[in-house]
């Protein structure tokens, strides 16, 4: 089976028959390039061998791509039952790089990776199983099963770029060359560089539902601009080239760099682009399985800060305003050359798709109009932080894919390299990275007086997210107090007397009560809440101590609103309190220890409530207390009827949900006193409010050994 040269699949129209074996061959191609990426390491040793200490080791990314087809068709309502729960949630969270100077150095019982690989064949075999037998009807949309499946394709093909930049970081010595990744043999001195006049123009980007190809959630909505003239460089930025930079001493010249860039370079002590190996008088080049003598021809790789700093010098000694290209003017760039789409690709008009080589080659090697490697060979930096087009939505089954990086400290990066296969090689792709990160890329350098937008609008205007915003930070509506902020003090008023060391916020969404509960004395909180949204805007107001959100009034006029802990008197509490994203059905063992577990409106929201109440007291400690909230709306479409702990009729009777409740909890604790009624109100817009009646209930976990 011929590995290169696939193509993401059209998903819009077809046969579905062939569309079915197109889809299942479009899967195991991609599986079999994933194991074939990772066979270039030596030992199994090199699999738990950090390679770069901002990075999870290799085994994490050899776990993930297989787990996240399981967790996200399990979210999509596809299959429901695990393969592996603990692998499921050991290998979900942690992918992104983390900031350069905030390490994470915790310890992980990684499993072998013979287990690993088992897991893979079972995750393969239930996927091909569901390829073979899911109905399919053509245009694949957001909620079909198949698009699940794709995503999950996509995914995997994403992480052949990045596993394949943390095994170029490898020691040599732990990796061999294959004959499927073989490396460019022709090098020399690059042709010089020129500006050459681009005319501008409208440029219009976002796609429509419906498209042939699969996208991410971040390529959908609509985004137009006006773009001036400018010039651009015929070439890519060469290794000759850029050694120009070195030579003058540009990494050891702060003029050169943006604050955040100088601390990076101070941090990393870099004197050079990371993938050059000094040998004595001369240089060398790692590639992703081997060292070379230096293709002075090929594409310098580097990350934005150190892009930036050599167009800042390059400012300086030309006078002309070099700088690196905005989103908009790469398209209209691209545009201009009139390359075509990838589903219309004969044959690619790049060193990109696998077609060429598994290495960049020289920049003079694939023309399209006046320029050089417009897409592919490697990745190009622009100025622009990716941000949401007009219309964005957030794909449900995939909550935390985008809105992470719009945060503008993720520069997208355009082109593709050598290894961008599937969605990565489209034109609306849509990647972007923290600036520090090392990736394929590169950069071509503009020249253009004008200014770059950067769209840095900081309030959260998703619909549900900002009602979650205002629900935990605003104020009460209609007399009825902040729920949150009631449930934390409803708590401590029962924690009177008991030992304040540990607490669990589970549901945390973002995260008051966890910040009132640390105020209210508790040494730790952790807010853990299934949903990436979430906990990732409680953690926004931990780091930043403020949050702003936009709220519907009527129509499309919106009112913007800021809260921060200062002005709610928890400013104290930051410190104190951790969120994490996680299932609390499926809690990873270090959640434990807790002499207070909150569960606020969640139990109606799990797929299986009755998993989470019957584990729950393995991560307290003795006589430590439950506090559990909810309106019992029990609904299929979270939680199957045989998992609801009441509202239905058994034998003709009603059976209540607080009656499950009993029933499965009296086992291990004893209920505390009397349910009371929590009201809460939930504002959706200015004149449309949801008013709600929640049921606490107060568990003591009982000594056993009394």
């Amino acid at each position: 089976m011929d590995l290169h040269t696939t193509h993401s699949t059209v998903i819009s129209h077809g046969d579905p028959v062939l569309k079915r074996a197109e889809i299942l061959e479009y899967f195991h191609k991609t599986f079999d390039i994933d194991e074939k990426l990772y066979d270039t390491l030596r030992h199994d040793d090199t699999f738990y061998q950090r390679a770069d200490r901002l990075r999870h080791p290799l085994i994490f990314y050899f776990g993930h791509t297989a787990t996240f087809y399981i967790n996200k068709l399990v979210v999509a309502k596809v299959i429901n039952e695990r393969i592996n729960p603990r692998f499921e949630s050991m290998f979900a969270v942690g992918v992104d790089e983390m900031s350069w100077d905030d390490l994470n150095e915790a310890h992980y019982d990684w499993p072998t990776r013979g287990e690993v690989k088992e897991y893979r064949d079972m995750v393969r075999g239930v996927v091909d199983g569901l390829i073979r037998t899911l109905p399919l009807s053509l245009p694949v949309v957001w909620e079909d099963p198949f698009w699940g499946i794709i995503m999950g394709v996509e995914h995997q093909r994403i992480h052949l770029e990045t596993s394949s930049v943390l095994i170029r970081q490898l020691p040599i010595d732990k990796v061999q060359s294959l004959p499927l990744w073989k490396v460019c043999t022709v090098s020399g001195e690059p042709p010089a560089n020129q500006l050459l006049d681009v005319t501008g123009g409208t440029v219009t980007l976002g796609k429509e539902k419906g498209h042939p190809l699969y996208g991410w959630d971040n390529e959908y909505g609509r985004h137009s601009a006006e773009v001036a003239d400018f010039k651009a460089a015929q070439y890519l930025t060469s290794n000759r080239e850029f050694m120009g930079f070195v030579q003058a001493g540009g990494y050891f010249d702060p003029r050169w760099w943006s604050e955040e860039g100088w601390s990076w370079r101070d941090f990393k002590q870099a004197g050079h682009p990371l993938f050059w190996v000094k040998a004595g008088d001369s240089w060398r080049l790692r590639t992703m399985a081997s060292e070379i003598e230096m293709p002075w021809d090929w594409p310098v790789e580097v990350n934005f800060l150190e892009a930036k700093a050599f167009c800042n010098w390059k400012t300086a000694i030309t006078g002309d305003p070099i700088r690196l290209p905005s989103e908009d003017e790469w398209h209209r760039l691209r545009d201009i050359c009139a390359i075509p789409d990838q589903s219309g690709w004969e044959r690619a008009p790049g060193n990109i798709n696998l077609e060429g080589w598994a290495s960049p080659c020289p920049i003079d090697t694939f023309m399209t109009g006046n320029f050089f490697d417009v897409i592919g060979n490697v990745w190009q930096w622009t100025e622009t932080p990716i941000y949401p087009f007009h219309g964005f939505e957030i794909h449900p089954w995939y909550d935390d894919f985008s809105t992470p990086t719009f945060d503008t400290r993720h520069n997208l990066i355009k082109g593709g390299s050598w290894i961008s296969t599937g969605n990565e090689a489209t034109r609306d792709a849509r990647y972007a990275f923290r600036r520090h990160f090392y990736q394929h890329a590169g950069f071509r350098y503009f020249e253009s007086s004008a200014p770059v937008e950067n769209h840095d609008d900081q309030y959260e205007s998703d619909a549900l997210a900002a009602q979650y915003c205002d629900a935990h930070y605003g104020p009460g509506h209609f007399g009825v107090a902040n729920f949150p902020l009631v449930c934390a003090k409803i708590a401590l008023e029962e924690m009177c007397g008991r030992p304040l060391g540990q607490a669990l916020d589970l549901g945390c969404a973002l995260g008051r009560s966890s910040f009132e509960l640390a105020q209210g004395g508790f040494d730790k909180v952790t807010g853990l809440d299934f949903s990436t949204r979430f906990f990732r805007l409680a953690a926004r107001m931990q780091e930043e101590g403020s949050l702003r959100y936009a709220l519907p009034e009527e129509g499309e006029i919106a009112s913007f609103h800021e809260s921060s802990l200062a002005e709610l008197g928890l400013e104290g509490a930051r410190d104190k309190v951790q969120f994490y994203q996680g299932d609390a059905c499926n809690l990873p063992e270090k959640f434990s220890g807790y002499d207070l577990v909150l569960a606020a409106n969640l139990l109606d929201r799990l797929y299986s409530p009755r998993r989470f109440l019957s584990m729950i007291h393995e991560r307290m400690n003795p006589s430590g207390l439950l506090v559990l909230t909810s309106p019992y709306t029990w609904l299929e479409e979270y939680t199957k009827k045989e998992e609801w702990l009441g509202g239905y009729r058994e034998a003709g009777e009603p059976v209540r949900s607080l009656d499950g409740l009993k029933d499965v909890l009296e086992q291990h604790f004893r209920l505390v006193g009397e349910p009371r009624d929590v009201p809460f109100v939930i504002r959706e817009t200015g004149r449309k409010f949801q008013h709600t009646v929640a049921e606490l209930t107060v568990w003591e976990l009982k000594d056993h050994k009394m």
